[in-house]
């Protein structure tokens, strides 16, 4: 927006629009890589709270690996799995889903960022929706059966309302770290896939416009607590369990 002649506020052109279409790039991102986690997280949950002690410590050894582990050096990794001469093109050519001299761009995209993103933050999601699974005692399924439900529905009448409150917070939890991400976009994500906290840290650390970058994190600080009030209306904080 800029004053224009008489007086008025008017649009900038289009194609100057940048932090309009950043905080758009932001929320969709952050949408995206909350429902990819959950999808992936709900069922590496399930296995974790039915599977025999054994099996689920090992799973669980899994899901807590990339913790053990730099974000630097996972987002690295990534670039290097990602890129056109990388292991993930070289196994699409080798099975020949693409053909060599037509390998797909997965590196400083948004592909990237959903990818990496994903990955990193999945554990978020799965650590609130097992503390709720483990709770669900196997009877309630069984006797959901018994009345006459079929395992389908069974499942989506008795097992799945009662994780709606780990699936409340490992939402919330993965959507707003989603959204303050900076150090992942940066490295994979390239022109079309920074967010909204990359302008942040560009005018933080290489223009030095403090003012603006501080104007910038308010707003940020802003949606994200707006956010948070528009689920507790829906939702409700009540119904978020942790553990």
């Amino acid at each position: 927006m800029y004053f224009a002649a008489d007086g008025s506020i008017a649009q900038v052109d289009e194609d100057r629009r940048i932090h309009r279409i950043l905080w758009l790039r932001t929320l969709e991102i952050a949408f995206f890589v909350t429902l990819f986690c959950f999808f992936m997280g709900y069922p590496i949950a399930h296995l974790l709270a039915t599977l025999p002690m054994k099996y689920s410590n090992l799973l669980m050894i899994c899901v807590l690996l990339p913790f053990w582990t730099s974000l630097l050096v996972r987002t690295a990794s990534w670039m290097i799995l990602l890129q056109q001469q990388g292991i993930v093109n070289d196994f699409f050519v080798m099975i020949g889903l693409v053909s060599d001299d037509n390998r797909p761009e997965m590196m400083y995209n948004k592909v990237g960022t959903y990818v990496a993103m994903t990955q990193i933050l999945l554990p978020f999601m799965v650590l609130p929706l097992y503390s709720v699974m483990k709770t669900i005692s196997p009877s309630l399924m069984r006797a959901g059966k018994s009345l006459g439900g079929t395992p389908f529905v069974a499942f989506w009448k008795v097992y799945f309302p009662l994780t709606i409150p780990g699936i409340g917070a490992g939402c919330l939890l993965v959507f707003i770290l989603a959204i303050g991400y900076y150090i992942t976009p940066a490295l994979v994500g390239g022109a079309s896939g920074t967010l909204i906290s990359n302008q942040i840290a560009f005018h933080m650390k290489t223009t030095l416009d403090w003012s603006f970058a501080s104007a910038m994190g308010l707003m940020l600080l802003t949606g994200v607590l707006v956010i948070y009030w528009i689920y507790n209306k829906l939702v409700g904080v009540d119904n978020i369990k942790l553990g």
